[in-house]
């Protein structure tokens, strides 16, 4: 392969240059005052922006437990429980349910909900044979846990 000119084999790196710096504008194009307009203030300003989203996922994932948590205290203690004991007695009777689906339940299906506490009462009240009972379910309770031997 033979190049006639030297300015053909090499590379030009311009083109890519402007690609980068639209890139960056593109992502500070919403931020106020010079920094979506002045390359050099619009990088400082996405890089702060891309950790603060990196830092917002995390904060976000708490955010959501924290919430899951205050909804299954209040709607537990329409039953007369506390947030504790239900879950500690939930666990007790193997019910695999994160936090996120029981809120889900007390929001939205109030009676499976009513169902998960009158099995954790039952646990609390009565220890975790007692709960299992004779295979009868208590009533509201929609399924068993099954006993493994």
């Amino acid at each position: 392969m033979v190049f006639l000119s030297l300015s053909c084999w090499i590379r030009s790196r311009g083109p890519d240059r402007y690609w980068k710096v639209q890139e960056v504008l593109k992502h500070a194009r919403h931020f106020r005052g010079r920094k979506n307009r002045c390359y050099s203030l619009a990088v400082r300003a996405v890089r702060r922006a891309l950790v603060y989203a990196t830092k917002s996922r995390k904060l976000k994932k708490r955010n959501m437990r924290t919430l899951w948590i205050s909804r299954i205290a209040a709607a537990s203690r329409e039953h007369g429980m506390k947030y504790p004991a239900l879950m500690h007695n939930l666990t007790k009777s193997s019910v695999q349910l994160n936090r996120r689906v029981i809120c889900d339940l007390a929001v939205t299906e109030p009676r499976s909900f009513l169902s998960l506490a009158k099995l954790a009462r039952a646990r609390q009240q009565e220890g975790f044979h007692a709960a299992l009972g004779d295979g009868k379910e208590p009533p509201g309770v929609l399924s068993r846990v099954v006993l493994l031997q």
